[in-house]
Formats: C-alpha cells, structure tokens, sequence
C-alpha cells in the first residue's frame, strides 16, 4: 500500500498482524497489505461462546466470522490463526457490561473491547510475533505529527467514523497501530474486495452488542448475575410513587417507551437510583445535561492533561457514537477530576456512557482523547411544584 501506512522498513521485512474479524472491512485491510508486499499474518480472536450464534447475522466473531476469515486468509495467501480469548473477554468485557448496568449505568462495551482485547492483549500478542505494526479495519485515520509521534484523525467518511470508540487508545499504541481505511469509503472498500474476489464482499455489517445475539441485554445481565432485576419503585422528580418495575436493568437514561404507567404528559427516564432500585422518571425538560463528570480519562492532546486543565480549554465532544461534535468547555471541577461543560446541553447523558474529545467539529479532526462519564449535572433544575403539576395534567 504506497506510503499511507507509515510503517519503517521493507514491506517483505516487516511483518504486520491484521486483525481480522471476518468482515469485509479487516478483510480488504489485509488483502491491501499483502499486495503491498508486507510479512502479513492474520489473527482472529474468539471472543465468545460462538455455537449458537453461528448463523446469526449482524454478529462480529462468531463462528462464521471465523470460517469467512480463514476462507479470507487462504484466498490471499497468508497464515491465519484463531486465539481462544473468551475468559479474558468474559472478564474484561461482559463482566464490566453486567456490573456497570446492575449499577444503573448505560455502557459502551465496543470501547473495553478495544481498550482491554485488540489494543492491549492482541498488541502483546503481535510483538510476540515480531511484528511492528497491529493493523485493523477501523474508519479512523493515523497520521504523523509534526512534532513526533502519532495523532489520531476522524475517518474521511463521517458516517464510518469510529473514532468515538477508540479514544482510550494510547500514544504509545497509536505508534504501533495502522488503520488502512480511515481515508477511504465503505464504497471503496467494498469495490476492494470485489477486485480481491473475497467473499465477504457484500457481508452484512455487524451491528449489535457481539454477546448479545438477541439485542436484550437484560436477558444476558440477568444470567450473568442473578437476581439483578430485582423489583422497585418508578418514582417522579418529588420522589412520590408513580408504579412499580421488575428492575433498573430493564430502563436506561433517556427512555419512554415502556414505562407501564398512565400521565396525561409524556415521561422519561431521568436518574437510576441503583442502591434504592428506583427508576426517577419525569418531563422532557429535565433529560437536559450542561456538565459531565468524566472518570478513566485518556488525553491524546499536545503536552499533558493537566496542562490542557490550567484554565478551560475550548474542544469539541462526542457522547453518542451517531451524533457530530459538539463545542464544550473542557476544565478541571471544583473537587477535582476533568470535567465538561456542554455549551449547548444535551438529552438523556447517561452515566458509563463515553464522551470523546476533538479538536473541531467537522472534517477530519483530530482526536484529543476522552473518557467515561460518572456522572450528570441537569441543566437547569425544574422547580419540584412545577413538575409536579406538569405530571399531573
């Protein structure tokens, strides 16, 4: 592949493991490194019990992701091997995913996955290997900096961006890490694999939760810890019974279908109070966010956190994978730890959810980092009496 790679030395001396997932776009990754000329091997991790997935469409390393990978690796001809990572997966990933909605978070488990699996145990694995470089299919762009080191860019395609999921990645594994398709559109890589005669050319993307084949995320939690739907209250902003619920695991902030309960005007899921098993329900009005609490920050800025933080620094933030970047003040809160101040406030902000950094709002910008949102400030406090009233018309 000319040049857009980066990577030092001659592509036949330098071996690159590409994770492949079975899709087409880890696929094409790996069949353009291989013309290129690259010491290319394959490695697909099993992540899951994939038997009873095997046909499920919409799934990502199931078992046949597994056989389309291998069918992959033999039609460009390079070796391909599949690692058994279902304990440290269960333990790094579905067990954080059960434990953070037991505690009435709303979680991202894509990005443990790439923070815990691809971008730290299979980054062992490669140089184990003796490979220099760790290539993925990811619609993210890597690029030199000037002052050394390696930034990481939105895709060129804003509808593919994955940047949002990996802002834990470090400068240390950005240096390390090659994202082939970040310039290029699905389009073009489908086009790709149609010239390679892979298979997997018009494959379905993958879509749900890996692990959750069905899409009910309860149903896994529940299995994985029982006696996590334990049943509670529905209560309104007062704090005042509006109805019962068979479990906070079942709601997430921001929700309005479902809630089982007659009011003459529309309610959401505003708090979940996991130690009282209370689902806090009450107007529109009061899903709006003004300031995020951020734990677990990455900062992939210039210099060091701390030196962003000394006053309050202008960026631009994600907190849903499917929305732009939206100005904010990034600064440090008055007890400490980062915090974000959303210019504009936004609608049902859960807590475990992820709130990447950039810095601008369209094209290609870079990545400045992020981090996993503890908590919620309202952006303005209803009065109690007028909600009241309002919940009650």
């Amino acid at each position: 592949m000319p040049n857009s790679l980066d990577i030092d030395g001659r592509p036949s001396e330098t071996r690159v493991v590409v994770a492949m997932s079975g899709g087409v776009d880890s696929s094409v990754t790996a069949a353009l490194l291989a013309e290129a000329g690259y010491d290319v091997v394959g490695i697909t991790l099993q992540l899951y019990d994939h038997g009873a997935a095997i046909h499920r469409k919409g799934a990502c390393c199931a078992g046949r992701d597994i056989h389309d990978a291998r069918a992959v690796a033999e039609r460009i001809g390079i070796p391909h091997y599949v690692l058994d990572y279902e304990s440290r997966f269960k333990e790094a990933v579905i067990d954080r995913f059960a434990e953070s909605y037991v505690a009435g978070e709303t979680p991202v488990p894509c990005v443990e996955c790439n923070q815990s699996i691809k971008f730290h145990d299979l980054l062992d694995t490669a140089r184990e290997l003796g490979a220099k470089i760790l290539a993925t299919g990811h619609y993210v762009a890597s690029r030199a900096l000037p002052g050394g080191g390696r930034g990481l860019f939105r895709a060129r395609e804003a509808e593919r961006d994955q940047s949002y999921f990996l802002f834990a990645t470090t400068r240390a594994q950005l240096d390390l890490l090659r994202f082939p398709l970040g310039e290029r559109s699905k389009a073009e890589t489908r086009d790709l694999a149609r010239r390679f005669g892979l298979a997997v050319a018009d494959k379905q993307d993958s879509q749900d939760i890996c692990f959750v084949p069905t899409g009910h995320y309860a149903q896994v939690i529940e299995r994985l810890r029982p006696g996590a739907a334990a049943p509670g209250d529905i209560v309104d902003l007062d704090g005042r019974a509006l109805g019962r619920h068979d479990g906070i695991i079942h709601f997430t902030v921001g929700q309005r279908r479902g809630l089982g309960i007659a009011a003459g005007t529309p309610l959401y899921v505003v708090r979940l109070d996991a130690a009282a098993r209370r689902v806090v329900v009450g107007p529109r009005e009061a899903l709006r966010t003004s300031r995020i609490r951020l734990r677990d920050v990455n900062w992939l800025g210039d210099g060091l956190i701390d030196g962003a933080l000394a006053g309050r620094r202008e960026i631009f933030v994600k907190v849903r994978s499917t929305r732009p970047p939206q100005p904010a003040w990034l600064c440090r809160g008055a007890t400490g730890g980062v915090e974000v101040e959303l210019i504009a406030s936004e609608d049902g902000v859960s807590p475990g959810q992820a709130c990447a950094f950039y810095d601008a709002a369209e094209g290609q910008a870079r990545v400045l980092g992020g981090g996993f949102i503890a908590s919620t400030v309202a952006a303005a406090r209803l009065p109690r009496t007028a909600a009241a009233v309002a919940m009650a018309r």
